[in-house]
């Protein structure tokens, strides 16, 4: 199903992409750099990628600020769930698109009028949430970037499994112009970065961050984001003004070591 709402299919504010809206910073990760790079070849060679991985490793993150950066106002984006089928695609296009009246109801009505449309001018399309797409779901996205007509880029971002679908379908694969694959941040580059990503880890000592990482947050920036949001509710019924051992351990009562 999807979620609908006035700015669906839209670019979310910036300020959106951390995980509990936490007052975070936009780090310029190698993955970040890297996706930046990514999607910019596959918007000029009118392609489609597919980034992938684990939750919370920051795929999402990273195409939003890529697309804000190269084709804020081309960018369409799709959040499916549930097992998606090629209804729920043309549902989601049609609603992501802003376009206007009812949906038609026959499936090749419907699609003459989202491939018309696709083929007026260049367009970015998101799909999120791609783990949840089995086969058929993939395979319409390709029918509608193999027409001739339409202009587009397409861009899936999700879990292990939407690389292990794509994969065992060659014809499917073999559109892939770029995959990228998300993975845990070494220790080093956490080290490196958390202290950017948000003011409370500015003035702790690395080997703080290194054994909260290796306790709880093991690499994932959302886990990071959780514990930097459990840290600061903590300071505050506690009238703290760092991060203190006993703190950290009653963080850690809540996560359960994530």
């Amino acid at each position: 199903m999807i979620d609908l709402d006035l700015d669906y299919g839209r670019l979310p504010a910036e300020d959106a992409d951390h995980f509990h809206r936490l007052d975070a910073h936009l780090v310029a990760t190698e993955p970040l750099m890297t996706t930046l790079e990514n999607v910019e070849a596959t918007l000029e060679a009118k392609a489609m990628m597919c980034a992938f991985g684990p939750a919370g490793y920051g795929k999402t993150m990273s195409v939003n600020s890529a697309l804000r950066k190269l084709a804020p106002e081309h960018t369409y984006r799709l959040e499916l769930r549930s097992g998606p089928t090629p209804r729920d695609i043309r549902h989601g296009l049609f609603h992501a698109l802003g376009l206007p009246g009812e949906p038609p109801t026959r499936p090749i009505e419907f699609d003459t009028l989202l491939k018309e449309t696709l083929a007026q001018t260049f367009r970015v399309l998101v799909c999120d949430e791609a783990q949840w797409m089995g086969r058929s779901s993939f395979e319409y996205w390709r029918h509608l970037w193999d027409d001739r007509k339409t202009d587009i880029a397409v861009i899936f971002a999700g879990g292990d499994n939407c690389y292990k679908v794509l994969k065992r379908e060659p014809m499917l694969a073999s559109r892939m112009f770029i995959w990228q694959e998300f993975q845990r941040m070494p220790e080093n580059e956490v080290v490196a970065n958390v202290p950017a990503f948000h003011s409370l880890w500015q003035s702790a000592a690395p080997q703080r961050i290194r054994d909260i990482d290796r306790a709880a947050a093991h690499g994932n920036f959302r886990n990071w984001a959780t514990l930097t949001k459990h840290m600061l509710n903590g300071m505050k019924k506690k009238g703290l003004s760092e991060v203190t051992d006993d703190l950290v351990q009653w963080v850690y009562s809540k996560v359960a070591g994530m």
